[in-house]
């Protein structure tokens, strides 16, 4: 998937987050956890040269490289996930649980993708959720369905928050 795709995830989750610890929507608390989930989706994509936070964060995707870090391996795994869940637990509430969630919600839309994640690393081995023939290959034509679909939920989800 693109970053930008991730992006759009990392927004629902952080959305998710708020509404789950009753946050208002317009306060600075909200838009500090909902600029992080966006930065915090396309995070585990540092593992792949050329993406847009291996350029970001070249230190540590240089030295990612430089240990032979595959893509989709170790940064998307979740033995990653729990370490990273386990270094942020001394922030805030909020903006422990917005990182956690958006950035956990990389590997679980890259399991649409026909590559798959190596979701149990270390162990050998791909995951994958859909069929090859039904897989979303990064930028193409499902891929921006599926964005404009978690745009739109991303949409949604704070306005259905509005008493009317």
């Amino acid at each position: 998937m693109l970053q930008k795709t991730h992006s759009a995830a990392g927004l629902v989750a952080a959305e998710m987050v708020v509404m789950h610890l009753d946050v208002p929507f317009l306060s600075w608390e909200a838009a500090g956890a909902l600029l992080l989930g966006c930065l915090a989706g396309p995070l585990a994509d540092v593992d792949k040269q050329g993406s847009t936070m291996a350029k970001i964060l070249f230190p540590l995707s240089a030295l990612l490289r430089i240990i032979k870090v595959r893509h989709r391996t170790v940064t998307h795994s979740l033995l990653f996930i729990a370490a990273l869940s386990a270094a942020v637990a001394p922030l805030p509430a909020l903006y422990a649980w917005t990182f956690v969630a958006a950035y956990a919600s990389h590997p679980l839309i890259d399991l649409l993708n026909e590559k798959g994640v190596q979701l149990l690393w270390p162990l050998k081995g791909k995951i994958r959720l859909l069929p090859a023939f039904l897989a979303v290959d990064t930028g193409a034509a499902e891929e921006t369905v599926f964005r404009w679909l978690l745009l739109a939920v991303g949409l949604y989800l704070p306005l259905s928050t509005i008493p009317f």
